[in-house]
């Protein structure tokens, strides 16, 4: 059977063909360009941190649409905390959060930075990372762990979180109190130093240890603290201000050394807009915390902050850590932003 189609509908689908054909030709190559971007942070979805991962990727979407395909993974999902490096060196993932202390365990010198009242506040952070001081730190950072570094953000000051009350006035009160540190070896000679006995444990495995006394306390910034519900299991939190702490939004440099100009920019500029969320909710956080747990039953106690700093940065300095330090870093760590 054949069916006789008039000369003018013949044209019209010949055109409706041609255009679907142009069409699909125009729209395979953006979809084919789009680059896979994983993200992997050990936060959990609701932690502000993990909020401006998703700032960071529709920021990019306008900036370069259909350019990356941004995938986040929360909680240590993809790779475990203190893996990502390994991972992004293998060419296994792209993108990851991590910290000082993650870098100071493959360059030793930049232990400095994991030192326990380095840093004043937020504004010395930046003064620091966006410095010449950070200039050479990226660079270092560059050449020998193939990472590119591109933004630093506040994560917040730390602070102890005890599972049952004590008095804590002094170092000497935490005295065989187990407490929850991140596994490197710089976390643990900081908890250690404060006067607790450090416990290498995985962030993720934090709330169920609380509850059943596996750990006696942790540290964390106050933020993280209420994001996790972690005042559910805890009730006392010690205001030691022991570190300002921050985490860097760092890129494969394989992968970033193949991008165009154009996608390092807009990826730079995603991230200056998820920075800038980032550290405003961090900061207006810290300053609603204190109320917001103590509204939880939590009892609130302020130290002598005095005798922490000086044990903990006596310990430091007298330790294996610094006999690697730079000669003048920690002067010009501490000039910065003056």
């Amino acid at each position: 059977m054949t069916f006789n189609v008039p000369k003018f509908g013949r044209r019209t689908l010949i055109s409706g063909a041609a255009l679907l054909v142009v069409s699909i030709a125009m729209a395979g190559p953006a979809l084919a360009q789009a680059k896979a971007l994983r993200i992997s942070t050990p936060g959990a979805e609701n932690e502000i941190q993990s909020k401006a991962l998703v700032v960071f990727k529709d920021e990019l979407e306008k900036a370069l649409p259909g350019g990356f395909d941004v995938q986040i993974h929360y909680n240590g999902t993809l790779f475990a905390q203190g893996t990502e490096i390994e991972a992004m060196q293998r060419g296994n993932l792209e993108v990851a959060m991590i910290s000082p202390q993650d870098v100071a365990a493959l360059i030793p010198e930049y232990s400095i930075f994991t030192n326990g009242y380095l840093m004043r506040d937020a504004k010395h952070l930046d003064a620091v990372y966006d410095g010449e001081v950070g200039a050479e730190y990226k660079a270092k950072v560059g050449a020998d762990l193939g990472l590119e570094i591109v933004r630093s953000q506040y994560l917040g000051s730390r602070q102890l979180v005890l599972v049952k009350p004590r008095e804590v006035k002094t170092p000497a009160d935490l005295a065989g109190l187990k407490l929850r540190m991140p596994g490197s070896e710089t976390w643990q000679f900081l908890g250690n130093a404060l006067g607790g006995n450090a416990t290498p444990l995985a962030f993720e495995e934090i709330y169920l240890a609380l509850q059943t006394g596996t750990i006696d306390g942790f540290e964390n910034p106050l933020a993280d603290v209420i994001a996790n519900k972690f005042y559910e299991v805890t009730k006392e939190v010690v205001l030691t201000d022991h570190m300002v702490s921050n985490t860097f939004f760092a890129v494969a440099k394989p992968y970033w050394d193949g991008l165009s100009d154009a996608e390092k920019k807009a990826i730079e500029g995603a991230e200056a807009a998820a920075k800038a969320f980032n550290d405003d909710a961090v900061l207006a956080a810290e300053a609603d915390a204190v109320k917001f747990l103590e509204g939880q039953g939590l009892t609130v106690v302020i130290p002598d902050v005095a005798s922490f700093r000086d044990q903990v940065q006596k310990k430091f300095l007298e330790s294996e850590f610094a006999k690697t330090w730079p000669a003048g870093l920690l002067d010009r760590i501490n000039a910065a932003g003056a």
